[in-house]
């Protein structure tokens, strides 16, 4: 739990928070509402990606940040 993972179906990136039988349940970076997908429709991400994930999460947050 806690890694990075693409849907590849929706072309999105979350963070894995749970695997149950065939589903793994993903999270945004972000934060935002969970989604679920097939196993076999998510791959990690390679290095760089995870690295440009988590820069354009921090320069959003740095941009926008809760008051």
């Amino acid at each position: 739990m806690g890694a990075l993972a693409r849907d590849i179906g929706r072309d999105k990136v979350g963070v894995v928070m749970a695997i149950l039988g065939d589903r793994i349940f993903l999270r945004p970076l972000g934060g935002g509402r969970e989604w679920e997908t097939a196993m076999d429709g998510v791959r990690a991400l390679r290095p760089r990606e995870e690295l440009s994930v988590r820069l354009a999460v921090a320069n959003a947050r740095s941009r926008n940040p809760i008051r």
